[in-house]
């Protein structure tokens, strides 16, 4: 069976951990502070998480590497040679600073960092949904209610493997097979967060989800437009 690394305990580092609990996939999470900082985490998570060094995560079959894009950029590539690592990177400038190559639409965020994870069998995914979506959507194989996730990479065998692992954790996939078509679901874009909110929500804090199916999901893709990156100021 697949292992999974997760390199990053935010919101979305933990909840795929969660996702991976509840399938049986055993996971190693890691973080920057070191795994002793985990032990109440992976305690709440359950007995398929446990906490491990990056070098320990970065070794598993896949890893999801779900840091911010500064600390991303200074991520030592050579620790994830070889295996597929699905990145959940969005450009934040008032976080990450200003990158002229993204500001001028120039390259996107998942071409700015495959080229520094040289080796890597680089997918974009995870980067479009709230992290409390995650957990709430998910639904077995075959639900009618089933929603899909985007995975973009040049690489169809990466392509492949990671659209396996959200199959086990409760997902369909939306494939583009282009690094350079993966601004249709960046940030400030109508795939970003849209298509998982529920309109008719009465909930103030948004909290709830709709399902969004492989369907509605190429249908926005194809309509996607291409944000003014260089305007962006948060």
């Amino acid at each position: 069976m697949t292992t999974l690394g997760i390199i990053g305990s935010g919101h979305i580092g933990t909840a795929v951990a969660t996702l991976a609990q509840r399938a049986g996939v055993h996971t190693v999470l890691a973080n920057s502070r070191g795994p002793e900082s985990l032990t109440e985490k992976v305690a709440e998570l359950g007995d398929r998480v446990s906490a491990g060094t990056v070098s320990e995560a970065a070794a598993q079959d896949i890893v999801v590497l779900t840091i911010p894009l500064f600390a991303a950029r200074d991520f030592p590539a050579d620790l994830l040679a070889g295996r597929v690592v699905i990145d959940t990177s969005n450009y934040y400038p008032s976080r990450d600073g200003r990158i002229p190559e993204l500001d001028s639409n120039d390259l996107t965020v998942a071409e700015l960092l495959s080229a520094h994870f040289v080796g890597a069998r680089y997918v974009k995914g995870f980067n479009n949904i709230a992290a409390r979506h995650l957990p709430q959507l998910a639904r077995p194989a075959g639900a009618p209610d089933r929603s899909a996730l985007i995975l973009g990479s040049d690489d169809a065998e990466a392509l492949t493997r990671a659209a396996a692992l959200l199959d086990t954790l409760g997902w369909d996939t939306v494939p583009v097979d282009s690094l350079a078509e993966t601004w249709r679901f960046e940030n400030d874009t109508e795939l970003y967060g849209v298509p998982y909110l529920d309109a008719a929500s009465t909930d103030p804090g948004g909290q709830d989800a709709r399902p969004a199916s492989v369907a509605v999901l190429r249908e926005a893709l194809a309509g996607a437009t291409r944000a003014d990156v260089g305007a962006r100021t948060v």
